[in-house]
């Protein structure tokens, strides 16, 4: 696992070529023949391994495209044929009305992806970096003393590896790491103590969500396999989004809603 994210830091402070638009836009368009080149190129089970993917991501794309095509739609509503004789000018007219068949999975994928979900919480009192920081000063030399600590609750991953003390910047305590959070599913009424996979979005500033606080408000990722939710194709669900209703810091543990 890296130790530090020395790509992304880059393009936060240079930002991309500035020709980089095009050349994406270029290499996509050249894609397709990458892909017909590799195609061509593989022999024996390799071969119909790629094929059958290939396959099923052109089913995936033409199910995508009917469901755009026919997200407004005019169905024909069946009514009881009436006793008597229908006027000519009238037996062609039909009752129709308009369906949105876009699919809720696609809805969903926009909203996350624009970052909006129906929260519990909608609007959360900002933290100033005061107040999740507290300065702290070590080694000998005073040009050596930038270092913060995080005084709320954090969440870090399996494979953490934490940096030498010469190039820590951000100290995360032992004492305040958390990796199960308790969720409470709105529909079932119930709480679970369910294991923690990330933290999503801290709403205060993008810097807490790379370093893992979790304050009021913020949208962590839990697993939910042992519920046994399922998608509408059939398949187990395994994370899900739920934001934290109380102070963890206070309280010492993290109490969240799920997000349905």
């Amino acid at each position: 696992m890296p130790q530090n994210e020395h790509i992304e830091l880059h393009r936060k402070r240079y930002g991309r070529r500035l020709d980089y638009e095009e050349r994406k836009r270029k290499r996509e368009a050249r894609s397709a023949h990458t892909i017909a080149k590799k195609a061509q190129g593989l022999r024996g089970l390799r071969a119909k391994l790629y094929n059958k993917q290939r396959h099923n991501e052109k089913i995936q794309m033409k199910k995508t495209i009917k469901a755009h095509e026919e997200k407004m739609t005019k169905t024909k509503t069946e009514k009881e044929v009436q006793d008597g004789a229908l006027p000519a000018y009238l037996l062609d007219r039909e009752t129709q009305q308009r369906s949105k068949i876009l699919s809720n999975q696609i809805k969903q994928k926009r909203k996350e992806k624009a970052g909006k979900w129906d929260v519990p919480i909608p609007k959360v009192r900002a933290q100033s970096e005061a107040e999740v920081f507290k300065v702290l000063k070590s080694g000998k030399s005073k040009r050596k003393a930038w270092k913060r600590m995080v005084t709320k609750v954090t969440f870090v991953g399996e494979g953490f590896t934490r940096k030498p003390p010469k190039f820590e910047r951000f100290i995360r305590p032992m004492g305040l790491r958390f990796k199960t959070a308790h969720v409470t599913h709105p529909e079932l009424k119930t709480t679970f103590h369910l294991p923690m996979i990330g933290v999503k979005k801290n709403p205060s500033s993008s810097m807490y969500t790379s370093l893992g606080v979790i304050t009021k408000g913020t949208v962590i990722e839990v697993n939910v396999s042992e519920l046994g939710l399922v998608t509408q194709t059939g398949k187990v669900v395994w994370g899900k989004y739920a934001q934290v209703t109380n102070h963890p810091e206070n309280d010492g543990c993290i109490n969240a809603v799920l997000i349905v």
